[in-house]
């Protein structure tokens, strides 16, 4: 063999475990740009999550004063229709009652409080609780007839559901 060969063989024999060590340290490379990609991923859905979790959490921390409320509101609402059903009323205390129950009704609005429609539509347990069931042979099966209580929602969340009466087809 020539010094040539010699030399063009040895190269051959130390190349190998360069490229050997070359592919480990890509290898590696694409590992640990994986894990960084996964680790990226990861702390951005948390990001969005924790933005999420934040915006409900104000939009809902004032669910239990809100709740509070729908008291005083449907009182004031009751005293409204009593008064204007009683012809001793004083019109300055009936104006100035129902100058009040405008200034709430805009309130509840502003922080998307919306009352739950109930009365003659079908009864969605999600919405509305039922108190009664009484036979009918002139409503669809499951449909509210009555609304003891409204019910209300802030935004998509139910506060209170309606308290109501529901239908249940007569027995022929």
């Amino acid at each position: 063999m020539s010094d040539d060969n010699k030399v063009q063989e040895g190269n051959e024999t130390s190349e190998a475990p360069l490229m050997d060590e070359k592919e480990k340290l890509m290898q590696e490379v694409g590992e640990a740009k994986d894990k960084y990609i996964r680790l990226f991923a990861e702390f951005d859905n948390m990001r969005k999550r924790h933005e999420r979790e934040r915006t409900e959490l104000i939009k809902y921390a004032h669910e239990e004063v809100i709740i509070e409320m729908l008291g005083f509101y449907e009182d004031f609402e009751r005293t409204i229709a009593a008064a204007k059903a009683s012809s001793t009323g004083s019109d300055v205390l009936l104006k100035g009652v129902e100058m009040v129950f405008k200034r709430m009704q805009e309130l509840l609005k502003n922080y998307d409080v919306v009352e739950i429609e109930a009365l003659g539509k079908k009864f969605d347990h999600r919405y509305h609780e039922a108190l009664l069931v009484e036979e009918s042979a002139d409503h669809e099966d499951e449909t509210v007839l009555e609304v003891f209580q409204k019910g209300y929602k802030l935004g998509e969340r139910v506060v209170r559901p309606a308290k109501v009466k529901v239908s249940k087809k007569a027995d022929q």
